[in-house]
């Protein structure tokens, strides 16, 4: 088994998860508590990879990310560079289908806090951000937690969307999901053994870890 797919799979998720949860925290916060315009909008099209075959969103992002169309040409003019094909493209393509599992887990955790929470930092002179940090975030650890574990489970687990828009190029695109994809079409069904085996073990093990971690969260935050 060539462990190359594996590092680059918990490289991407790891990279995804990242960027997600600097992106998902503020938008998360907008949704829980903005009053706005157009908020089915919003959240329709955050929550579309959730209920569209992933083909279908690779698909488009191949076509956005192609130099033969407007946004494609327009990154590879001003920044040289090529995202279809590319790690990087894997990246952006993978923050756009894993957003809603690290912004919905987060806004549900906001919205669970109660009313009082908010009121009595405001009441002590903190202005919107300084209680969205600091308080209100650090009584959404289990949200976050576990919008970040199932973000980064997600992105390990995606094939669709990395096929369309990485293909299968060793070293730089070829994910887990796709060598296993590989072996099986060759009936190597050993090696697509070892890769499923690795990514079942490694995944349970972290959602494991991350459960475990909430209900000790939540018993703490548990009145005796």
């Amino acid at each position: 088994m060539n462990p190359e797919p594996l590092w680059l799979t918990f490289k991407l998720a790891t990279i995804t998860s990242v960027i997600l949860l600097v992106l998902a925290l503020p938008l998360a916060y907008w949704l829980a508590f903005g009053k706005f315009k157009g908020r089915g909008i919003v959240e329709s099209l955050i929550g579309m990879p959730l209920v569209l075959p992933p083909s279908v969103i690779g698909f488009y992002l191949l076509l956005a990310f192609s130099p033969s169309y407007w946004f494609g040409a327009w990154i590879e003019s001003v920044f040289g560079l090529r995202l279809v094909f590319s790690f990087p493209g894997l990246v952006i393509a993978s923050v756009l289908y894993s957003l809603p599992f690290m912004v919905y887990p987060i806004r549900a955790g906001l919205q669970s806090l109660p009313p009082s929470l908010r009121e009595a930092s405001y009441t002590l002179g903190k202005n919107e951000w300084e209680t969205f940090f600091k308080v209100l975030l650090p009584n959404c650890k289990p949200a976050i937690l576990t919008a970040f574990v199932i973000t980064f489970a997600h992105t390990v687990g995606e094939f669709g969307v990395v096929l369309m828009i990485g293909g299968n190029i060793p070293g730089v695109t070829k994910v887990a999901s796709v060598a296993i994809y590989n072996e099986v079409e060759a009936l190597n069904y050993g090696a697509a053994n070892d890769y499923a085996m690795v990514l079942f073990a490694i995944t349970f093990v972290i959602l494991l870890l991350v459960y475990s971690v909430n209900n000790r969260l939540l018993r703490v935050r548990q009145p005796s």
